[in-house]
């Protein structure tokens, strides 16, 4: 896929898992900035690259049966064109049971494509074959020229049954609850596929592609995942970026680019350009956020969801980079997330549970409450103290322990909560 596409696709499949099809078509394309044509005809994309599943339905929910990664279908479609799908599966094949040369796969190829289809040449295959075995698929077999290759399988063929079975179990729950995800998918669907090679059909048992029920999807954070490697690539090799950016209070997600200079919108979002840093994930609300530098310096952040058409630039000198990362750091050192605002003391009191319960509030301050420390306890109640960058971050995690922490300090974020639960109680007081 074109860049520009896969971004539209990306804005497109994020909107439709937000509204569940709330939307017509008028009212899609308005929030995407796209025409109604150029809605439908992303439809259709959408469709041909889903296959016979309805990609509408793949975002309802269904809990138990939520396994299968909605938009495993869009990376396969941007990773590969359209005589890549398939020239490649060709290959593969022929790969499988021999080791063959580029000459007798091109023979392979020729055979089995079908008449309308472009026919490839042999350095065509001899480039397949390179990319094939730059990513681990194929390997090639000792010996002098011309070389042979096979299907780099070993991982899969040497595991007993049991063993197959452990790994793609073990596959599974990491890809459903780890970050980055999208090539924990990958590899669990390329399990799957071994496990139905491996057991004969009259012993096949579907429940063995859903081990588990627990999940941990956001659509959106697997969306997001598309420029996860574009910027983490960008912050090894120091080069600043440029991109469209769409703010969370942007009405907008997309803006559709004219191919008629002499029709250019006026009110076409500008480029940001920035020098990334730093990439941080919110556990919270899954999204990504990237962390950077302006051109004098300034830190900025964005969230990646709103990022389209990312575009590399110039590089900048180690000494400059180290410098901004530094700048970073220092600002960043009590920011329970991204916030770099003013540091400041919050003191909250946990409440244990009662009758003899295991005590899983202090369990959680423990594992979640990164730095702070706890100050007092009592056999009733421990007081939890930290400096953090800002109170904004730190609030949904204290409010989400609802009765069992009361906030002592600062006093205006203790009165905001104080002013949550009345406005709460008076919600509820008439049904009580």
């Amino acid at each position: 896929m074109a860049k520009e596409s896969f971004d539209k696709e990306i804005q497109f499949l994020r909107l439709l898992a937000l509204t569940g099809g709330g939307y017509d078509r008028q009212q899609f394309a308005g929030r995407l900035g796209i025409s109604v044509h150029t809605f439908d005809k992303t439809v259709r994309r959408l469709r041909e690259v889903s296959g016979d599943a309805d990609f509408a339905d793949l975002f309802r929910y269904g809990y138990a049966d939520s396994a299968e990664p909605v938009l495993l279908f869009l990376y396969r479609a941007k990773s590969m064109k359209e005589s890549e799908s398939r020239r490649l599966p060709i290959l593969l094949t022929a790969l499988r049971d021999n080791p063959q040369t580029a000459a007798e796969l091109l023979d392979a190829c020729c055979e089995s494509l079908p008449l309308d289809a472009a026919m490839p040449d042999e350095k065509t295959i001899r480039s397949d074959l390179r990319y094939l075995e730059e990513i681990g698929v194929v390997r090639r077999e000792p010996g002098g020229r011309p070389y042979r290759y096979v299907l780099n399988n070993e991982l899969t063929d040497c595991l007993s049954r049991k063993e197959l079975i452990d790994l793609y179990e073990f596959v599974d729950i990491m890809a459903n609850t780890q970050i980055p995800s999208v090539q924990g998918y990958l590899l669990r669907d390329n399990l799957k596929k071994a496990l139905r090679s491996a057991i004969p059909e009259d012993e096949w048992n579907d429940g063995l592609l859903e081990p588990f029920a627990y999940k941990y999807h956001y659509d959106a954070r697997i969306l997001d995942e598309a420029h996860l490697y574009t910027l983490l690539s960008t912050i090894r090799r120091r080069r600043r970026i440029s991109f469209q950016y769409f703010s969370p209070k942007n009405r907008k997600s997309y803006s559709a680019k004219d191919t008629n200079p002499l029709f250019g919108r006026e009110n076409e979002p500008r480029r940001e350009a920035t020098l990334p840093l730093k990439i941080v994930y919110d556990h919270q609300y899954g999204r990504w956020y990237l962390i950077g530098a302006a051109s004098k310096g300034r830190i900025v952040k964005f969230r990646m969801e709103g990022m389209i058409e990312i575009a590399e630039e110039d590089a900048v000198p180690e000494p400059y980079f180290a410098a901004r990362q530094e700048q970073l750091e220092e600002k960043m050192r009590y920011s329970w997330l991204i916030d770099t605002g003013e540091t400041v003391t919050v003191r909250a009191r946990f409440y244990r549970p009662l009758d003899g319960q295991a005590d899983f509030i202090e369990e959680r301050v423990r594992l979640q409450g990164q730095w702070g420390e706890i100050k007092e306890e009592t056999p009733e109640s421990f007081v939890y103290e930290i400096q953090v960058n800002g109170v904004t971050e730190i609030r949904p995690w204290l409010r989400g322990f609802g009765s069992s922490c009361e906030v002592l300090e600062p006093a205006d974020l203790r009165q905001s909560f104080i002013e949550e639960w009345k406005e709460i109680g008076d919600y509820y007081e008439p049904s009580v």
